[in-house]
């Protein structure tokens, strides 16, 4: 199987997300100051830095929930200035920190009416004859197949933030956005989904906002730091960690070996 790389393992000929002169402003506020990325397919890439720095406001503005100016491309068409739903159907998914899940429906008519955007409300609701393929297959990827039965309102912690990331793997969406997807977790959840993150991560372009940093020195191929709306620092979990600007501006003090 294909693993995720620093730099990516398919370059610009697969799918990207290239952000330039990426800039937020909030009644005079700078949250997002001039962000320039580019976010390749095989890339695991996490987004660190501290509380404020601009990574959610970085990923609303990506996904169209907050105005901004400068370009983000995704291979090569222009998402700023489309509305949500319009960015989520070029491929571009996000997670949230509380898992989005109708939680009285199971894992399986989640994925259903995920992957049946062009469906009436009624046909939602009515169990498919067969299952499609891609559902399968979001379903063994996220570890849920045995829970396909299962009501998502009581799934473990865990495997909601699991099924979200299934409902946004049968929408095909090829760019994933990820916002703190282990918060919360046992010790045991955090490496499994590091695992479902490289196996999705591997064929994707996956970005993770995060805060634990035992979690980003395990699975991150590669790390962008941001601090007061600005990128400070970029490149492999070595060179960040080694980075003075980073240890003097994300953690006031310590090294990054001993902050979590």
């Amino acid at each position: 199987m294909t693993e995720p790389t620093f730099g990516g393992n398919a370059g610009m000929s697969s799918q990207y997300l290239e952000i330039r002169d990426l800039r937020v402003q909030f009644d005079g506020f700078i949250a997002v100051d001039g962000v320039d990325l580019t976010l390749l397919q095989g890339d695991l890439r996490f987004l660190i830095g501290p509380n404020g720095a601009g990574k959610t406001t970085l990923v609303d503005a990506i996904t169209g929930l907050v105005p901004a100016t400068g370009s983000v491309t995704k291979s090569g068409v222009e998402l700023l200035g489309r509305k949500v739903h319009k960015i989520a159907r070029l491929g571009v998914g996000r997670t949230f920190q509380t898992a989005s899940v109708f939680e009285e429906l199971t894992v399986l008519q989640n994925l259903d009416i995920a992957a049946g955007a062009d469906r009436s409300p009624w046909q939602l609701l009515r169990r498919r004859k067969d299952v499609l393929p891609q559902i399968e297959e979001a379903l063994e990827t996220t570890g849920l197949t045995a829970h396909r039965d299962t009501p998502a309102g009581i799934l473990a912690h865990g495997q909601k933030q699991w099924l979200e990331i299934g409902m946004l793997l049968v929408q095909n969406a090829d760019v994933l956005l990820l916002d703190e997807p282990v918060a919360g977790m046992s010790h045991d959840e955090r490496e499994e989904t590091g695992r479902l993150l490289r196996r999705i991560g591997a064929e994707r372009t996956v970005v993770v906002v995060e805060h634990d940093m035992d979690f980003m020195r395990a699975f991150a191929t590669s790390v962008t730091v941001l601090a007061r709306g600005k990128v400070i620092a970029e490149g492999t979990v070595e060179e960040v960690q080694n980075d003075p600007q980073v240890q003097q501006v994300y953690l006031g003090t310590a090294t990054l070996e001993e902050a979590n």
